[in-house]
């Protein structure tokens, strides 16, 4: 395996929270997400059949709340935890982890972000 590189990806004022942005390198797509102010990035490939997976919606999720006998109480519309969704078929990633929201087993390939005087490097 070669050295890890740093690529320049942006201005960090550029990636605005809850939103991301599509950058190519070596012939690897990535998209670089700010999430709860911190800088997460991902190789633009879902897990299930290589969809585009980081050109999807960025979503909240539906919550139940439930009654102590666990019964439902009402559902509701949540952004606690963002999700990525795939547009080819929906599967769903935690935005923060790239875990997927079914089977945390599996997940996006990450890459690290660093940020230094207002550029968006990252490092693969």
């Amino acid at each position: 395996m070669g050295a890890s590189r740093r690529y320049r990806v942006g201005r960090a004022e550029e990636i605005r929270e809850r939103d991301g942005i599509l950058v190519s390198f070596d012939g690897t797509q990535v998209g670089v997400f700010r999430v709860g102010g911190r800088l997460v990035a991902y190789e633009n490939r879902c897990r299930h059949q290589g969809g585009p997976v980081c050109t999807g919606e960025v979503l909240g999720r539906y919550e139940q709340i439930l009654a102590p006998d666990k019964t439902v109480i009402r559902e509701q519309f949540s952004e606690d935890h963002l999700h990525l969704v795939c547009p080819w078929h929906g599967w769903e990633y935690d935005l923060e982890t790239g875990r997927c929201s079914v089977d945390p087993r599996i997940a996006l390939t990450s890459f690290p972000v660093e940020e230094c005087d207002g550029d968006v490097f990252v490092i693969a």
